[in-house]
């Protein structure tokens, strides 16, 4: 006598949503403005302007960028929108701040653009443990955005999880 056994987690119709794979296929890198600045300290307009023109961004290729500057120096703004003007043909994003700042902004906007009326009416669990780190922000954001439609929320695993919103019918 042998007991079928059922998997009462995939049965159970819970959508689980794994916020790493909104940046999986994403390469994010950096783009350092020290090594256009003189001396590594001074910001000179036409230098600067001549640095970029011959600069090979092929490397950026579809990539999610972060503008920074890794030495203590007065960058004007306009310095910064050059860089994303010479960048934007090549790169998939281009984002002002380091590679975790840009990964965040990456994924605060891909949560952004996601269809939250692909959720309505779901039991939903937001992935918790895994090998990419994902800030509070996404966590926030994902749940502000799937809250109005869906029956429930969970955060962790299908099969424990916590439960942080159920909507009373």
């Amino acid at each position: 006598m042998s007991e079928i056994l059922t998997n009462k987690v995939a049965d159970s119709g819970i959508v689980t949503i794994d916020l790493a794979s909104f940046i999986s296929n994403s390469t994010v890198v950096t783009f350092d403005i020290k090594p256009f600045l003189f001396m590594e300290l001074i910001l000179k307009e036409k230098d600067f302007r001549a640095a970029l023109a011959t600069f090979d961004y092929t490397p950026y290729q579809d990539k999610v960028v972060g503008i920074f500057c890794s030495v203590d120096a007065i960058i004007p703004m306009w310095a910064n929108m050059l860089i994303v003007s010479a960048l934007q043909p090549f790169a998939k994003a281009v984002y002002f701040g380091n590679e975790n700042t840009a990964t965040t902004q990456f994924l605060l906007e891909q949560i952004n653009f996601l269809n939250a009326d692909e959720y309505k009416d779901q039991r939903v669990v937001i992935k918790g443990c895994g090998d990419t780190p994902i800030g509070e922000g996404a966590y926030i954001a994902i749940t502000q955005k799937l809250r109005p439609v869906v029956k429930s929320i969970m955060y962790g695993e299908p099969c424990s999880t916590v439960p942080v919103y159920k909507r009373k019918d």
